[in-house]
């Protein structure tokens, strides 16, 4: 059910929403929510769809201190590395936390040939401008 609902305002708001980046190694993050927590002084929940083109990748990054994230992936698969984790396969319909300060290494399709989708859902300090900052691994 949340899964249905969070597709549903992703696939809604795509439509009048931009692009936040579109990434050289084949990967597309679109901004799709945005709203402060009414319940939650200072805290806002942010989606992002991120697209990847066939062997896409994203460069490794970090995500604001303040951030937890809860990514499902939508269509495909997604290859992920957090912190010191292994890499590890997630399908459609299954998902992964961040939690504040994490790093993610890899995040990317797993397939040559085919494209995948993954949401996103940020819970972040309201001002916070940058979702993802780059780094090298």
């Amino acid at each position: 059910m949340i899964r249905s609902i969070l597709c549903t305002a992703a696939l809604a708001a795509v439509f009048t929403t931009g692009a936040l980046a579109q990434d050289s190694h084949g990967d597309k993050v679109t901004l799709v929510y945005d709203h402060p927590l009414p319940n939650v002084p200072g805290k806002s929940m942010r989606a992002v769809l991120v697209e990847y083109q066939p062997g896409g990748t994203s460069s490794a990054h970090t995500h604001p201190k303040s951030a937890f994230i809860y990514a499902t992936v939508l269509e495909g698969a997604i290859r992920s590395k957090v912190n010191d984790g292994p890499v590890t396969t997630f399908f459609a319909g299954q998902g992964f936390s961040e939690f504040p300060g994490d790093r993610h290494g890899v995040s990317e399709n797993a397939s040559a040939t085919e494209p995948a989708k993954l949401l996103a859902v940020f819970v972040v300090d309201t001002e916070e401008t940058e979702l993802t900052t780059p780094y090298n691994e």
